[in-house]
């Protein structure tokens, strides 16, 4: 059964060329690896929480939108192996490389898809 990376950042909302850049480069690599889908989505309707939500999750302030983003691949292994290629490759070792957003907020866990429809 497929897998899935899934990612949730705040992103300074000018930023969003940035970001897209950033994504269209790294999102490269996943295809080159293996994945079968990745998916960029810029937030559009995120609510504040009063107990829990994707903005305070982030941590977002008012100048940054929530971005919600997931990787499809075959399986775990494949991910895997993919991550391993990954950070051995060029791009992502360019000591130049910036995100264009904090990466310390950044959410992220591997999912075993369990039901599609």
């Amino acid at each position: 059964m497929a897998y899935v990376d899934g990612f949730v950042a705040a992103v300074p909302t000018a930023n969003k060329d940035a970001f897209l850049k950033h994504a269209r480069e790294i999102d490269a690599l996943f295809i080159k690896y293996g994945a079968t889908k990745v998916v960029e989505c810029w937030g559009d309707d995120v609510p504040d929480g009063t107990v829990t939500s994707f903005p305070m999750a982030v941590k977002k302030t008012p100048d940054e939108t929530v971005v919600f983003s997931w990787v499809t691949w075959p399986s775990r292994a494949a991910r895997e192996a993919a991550w391993k290629k990954m950070m051995d490759d060029p791009v992502m070792q360019d000591p130049t490389r910036q995100m264009p957003f904090d990466g310390k907020r950044l959410i992220y866990g591997g999912f075993e898809v369990v039901l599609d429809l």
